[in-house]
């Protein structure tokens, strides 16, 4: 196996918060590595290094000569007006640069040996990126993922634009690919084609996803990062969390019996004259020794703790009921002719491919929105969490204790009073993260500060909608239960 990417003793910081520490990491020819962590670990930075977009603060990264990387898109908003093929033609951009230099090369009047070198560099590169008919290689990739070409992107469903832009990442055959979140806001259909995409791409891929399934079906190895280093996992993700309960079970317990026999040698230390006699100066140096590594132990994160602000309201028994409704949007019918009744203590999903209408049926049922035929009657004494409302209000400019405590220091919890920073705690932001702009953290800890906020109103209907997208395993596993 060929080795792809190498990192030697990375360290990141943004600001004080540190990210990696003397971190290591490779990655091989034709493996499939996933990248897991909290939210705000280093997951999206540790890909912005491989692709060079960001330079760590210290240590080396190597790659392998020749290396081509090509990152999936997360939107391909930008080019929204122009055509497919044209959108997946971007993909071969650095090989049209090639080609070009290699020809202006070539009508060079007077060659010379370091002319010939430069296109013989160029030459390799252009061969393994596909060789030289750049249109041939462009119409084989449409066609091979069953894309418009003549069509509009603008025009095409969330899934269907993912397709796109996996189109162009694919089109200049990279030896490595990255992908971050690949399945966020994708429908099942779409989720299970990318997969069996992946599965069938012969390069490396390095991704970062919440979605354990996916994870699952494609990863060879896990990378965790955890507290600043990066640990490998050889094998699959279920695989991972067996080793990983016991690699935590093992460090608790090297823990216990270092901190038991420290405080032996605290108690010994100060007895003092015994600790003075010169036989004991060796003592004396092995206890700082040990005081040094205690202080430098980063304890394992806890867990997040969510609990539901049930309202002391009960709900009548009938919350929702929906007859014959019928909405249209832009020309197009998304809902026709539906009838729906929800009663107290159901839970229940909505489902469906890319732009059927699940979110527009949401706002429906909750009287956001009209619709154009058709009935919806709420019941009584209804408190209700929207999830999906709360990530259109969300406030970059403001902290994270603003946004949840709304100005305030204390807030009520299940009918007790408890510190905004403390209630933060649960959902993994430390006082110092609390006080933090929500502009500067990532995308998963943005949504657990919608969570947060979210649990801190009492209510007896939640609405979540898509409320999983960007989240860390953790969070996501407390959140169903």
């Amino acid at each position: 196996m060929t080795m792809l990417v190498r990192f030697k003793e990375i360290s990141l910081a943004f600001g004080d918060q540190k990210i990696l520490v003397n971190a290591n990491f490779t990655i091989g020819s034709q493996e499939r590595v996933c990248l897991i962590g909290r939210n705000g670990a280093g997951k999206s930075s540790t890909l912005k290094l491989v692709t060079g977009e960001i330079e760590p603060d210290e240590g080396e990264i190597f790659s392998s000569p020749l290396l081509r990387s090509a990152m999936l898109e997360q939107s391909l908003k930008k080019a929204s007006e122009q055509q497919v093929k044209d959108v997946v033609a971007e993909g071969m951009s650095d090989q049209v640069a090639r080609i070009q230099a290699y020809q202006q090369l070539a009508e060079e009047a007077e060659p010379r040996k370091a002319i010939f070198k430069e296109m013989e560099k160029l030459e390799s590169m252009i061969e393994a990126g596909g060789g030289w008919s750049v249109d041939a290689q462009i119409d084989a990739t449409l066609s091979q993922l069953e894309l418009p070409s003549s069509q509009k992107l603008s025009t095409l469903s969330g899934g269907w634009q993912r397709r796109v832009a996996l189109a162009r990442t694919l089109v200049s055959k990279p030896d490595l690919i990255l992908l971050d979140e690949p399945t966020n806001h994708l429908d099942i259909n779409t989720i299970e084609w990318l997969e069996n995409e992946v599965m069938r791409f012969p390069g490396a891929v390095l991704f970062v996803t919440h979605d354990r399934s996916f994870m699952e079906r494609l990863a060879t190895r896990i990378i965790e990062i955890d507290r600043g280093n990066m640990r490998s996992w050889p094998g699959s993700y279920r695989k991972f969390l067996y080793e990983k309960e016991k690699a935590n079970s093992e460090e608790d317990r090297h823990n216990k019996l270092f901190d038991k026999k420290l405080a032996e040698e605290e108690e010994w230390i100060r007895q003092g004259i015994k600790a003075r006699e010169s036989r004991n100066e060796g003592r004396v140096r092995t206890l700082e020794t040990m005081r040094e590594v205690r202080q430098e132990r980063i304890a394992r994160p806890k867990k997040p703790r969510i609990h539901l602000n049930e309202s002391n309201e009960i709900s009548g028994r009938k919350v929702i009921e929906a007859r014959n409704i019928s909405h249209s949007f832009g020309g197009q019918s998304l809902i026709k002719n539906f009838s729906l009744r929800v009663m107290r203590g159901e839970r229940i999903g909505i489902i469906g491919n890319n732009g059927v209408g699940k979110s527009t049926l949401l706002r429906i049922l909750l009287g956001e929105l009209q619709p154009d035929k058709g009935s919806v009657k709420l019941g009584t004494n209804l408190q209700v969490a929207y999830f999906d409302q709360l990530r259109r209000e969300l406030d970059t400019t403001k902290t994270v204790a603003e946004i949840v405590g709304e100005g305030r220091d204390y807030i009520n919890i299940l009918g007790n009073k408890k510190h905004i920073v403390g209630y933060l705690t649960d959902f993994l932001f430390s006082a110092k993260r609390a006080m933090t702009r929500v502009a500067s953290l990532s995308g998963g800890e943005r949504n657990r500060v919608i969570l947060a906020k979210l649990f801190t109103k009492p209510a007896n209907l939640l609405v979540l909608d898509e409320p999983t997208n960007d989240l860390d395993v953790e969070t996501l596993e407390a959140l169903e239960s």
